[in-house]
């Protein structure tokens, strides 16, 4: 291909990979280059290491469909940095040895909007980003689902990669620590799983919470923290609730997750929502006036995941329609009432509300007390949780004290039959329902 003709058939892809994936376009695809493209393959040049490692991992084959589409051949797709020499036929950007962390480009403390919902966490994490392992270890973050605790874990972990590039950092959902934790004790490598974990200079875990109920990975993860932080190494956690509320796991851990600093992040105010929204249609490259921002702010008040989903398909819509980005599409987008993107429940926000509705206390509800002013409250909790969240019964009955998910099922039909027999239930499911909706 002549290169003029290349380089307008580059154009043409990247402007067909926003309309295929509106959710994953940013505004930095202004800055991607063409690389190559010869041969059946196209090489596109990025920005930086973290933004190719991005489009590798999320917009691979979005990209691929797009050059098929405008080109009508199978074409490969591969992504290098646009200041690196471009190999024919070799993978272009390998994540080089020693790598153990894939950090968001757009996770960065320059694209965190500060309110008073977040501004101790966000401190906090530049804080220790300046000095791991000296200032605040651990550093424990706990709020319900998307406040910003992703987005603040890898900024700080950014932010100590921008400042010293060979900090070793670990990055890892409390799943995938448990999952490896197993497959090492199955291949008889526990020792090299110790290792890996135990020489970093950074170990990030988030969703601690699921620890519960695993007492070799929590006997695990006890010497691992401890090596850590007698080696003043960096320690950050988050969890949905505060360490004290954390159900089933061993009180040793609790009292060393509240060795360094706990923060709170609690849902943005209507003010933050609003310049929340206009920093995520930045990002993205949208346009957007201070009327359509305060109208998202205004419908969704649930947290931050929610309110990028509606500029999601506000940005879609427009995409879909081939009109620009007015108040009246957004409204025509979301609908006139949006309480479409309702808060996201958690099992948390429903035994808060049963808690102060019943005057009990959570160790109460967690305890093996079996009195009638404890057990019907639990039970409305486990009801309540398997009707308003996703979580399986094994996983509503860890947040309350253990219990398997037979005692959870059999507490869920009992409610269920008061519900029907019982108007006194009725009307208190529905108070109760109605206040944790509400938030």
């Amino acid at each position: 291909m002549a290169g003029q003709d290349s380089a307008a058939i580059f154009d043409k892809i990247c402007e067909k990979v926003r309309k295929l994936d509106p959710v994953n376009t940013r505004k930095w695809f202004d800055d991607l280059v063409l690389a190559q493209f010869d041969g059946g393959l196209l090489q596109i040049g990025c920005p930086d290491e973290t933004k190719a490692q991005y489009l590798e991992d999320t917009c691979q084959s979005v990209f691929s469909q797009a050059a098929q589409s405008i080109t009508g051949h199978l074409v490969g797709v591969e992504f290098t940095v646009a200041d690196r020499k471009p190999q024919p036929q070799q993978k272009s950007r390998k994540v080089e040895a020693g790598e153990n962390v894939k950090l968001h480009p757009d996770y960065t403390f320059e694209n965190f909007v500060v309110g008073p919902c977040n501004r101790l966490a966000h401190a906090s994490c530049i804080a220790v980003s300046n000095s791991p392992g000296n200032t605040y270890n651990p550093l424990f973050l706990y709020g319900t689902v998307g406040l910003g605790k992703t987005h603040l874990q890898h900024a700080l972990c950014h932010e100590a990669r921008n400042r010293e590039p060979n900090t070793r950092i670990r990055f890892l959902s409390c799943e995938q620590f448990v999952n490896k934790f197993i497959s090492a004790i199955e291949a008889g490598n526990l020792l090299d799983f110790q290792t890996e974990l135990r020489s970093v200079d950074i170990l990030v875990i988030d969703d601690i919470q699921f620890l519960r109920e695993r007492e070799q990975s929590q006997e695990e993860f006890f010497h691992t923290f401890n090596a850590l932080y007698n080696n003043r190494k960096q320690i950050v956690l988050t969890a949905d609730c505060a360490p004290g509320e954390l159900p089933a796991i061993e009180d040793r851990l609790i009292s060393r997750f509240k060795w360094g600093l706990v923060c709170r992040m609690d849902p943005p105010s209507y003010e933050t929502r609003v310049a929340i929204v206009q920093k995520k249609a930045h990002l993205r490259g949208l346009d957007i006036g201070d009327d359509i921002a305060e109208f998202i702010a205004d419908k969704v008040k649930a947290n931050i995941r929610e309110l990028e989903g509606a500029l999601t398909i506000i940005y879609a819509t427009a995409q879909t329609t081939d009109e620009p980005i007015t108040l009246d599409l957004a409204r025509q987008a979301l609908g006139d009432t949006v309480s479409t993107v309702e808060k996201n429940i958690t099992i948390s926000d429903i035994i808060g509300v049963v808690t102060d509705h019943f005057s009990v206390r959570l160790s109460d509800l967690q305890s093996k007390k079996r009195s009638q002013s404890i057990a019907l409250p639990r039970q409305i909790c486990m009801y309540l949780a398997r009707n308003m969240t996703r979580h399986s019964l094994e996983e509503i009955g860890g947040h309350l004290g253990g219990r398997d998910h037979t005692t959870v099922l059999h507490a869920c039909n009992k409610i269920t039959e008061l519900e029907k027999n019982d108007q006194n239930m009725r009307n208190q499911l529905a108070e109760l329902s109605k206040v944790i909706k509400k938030g």
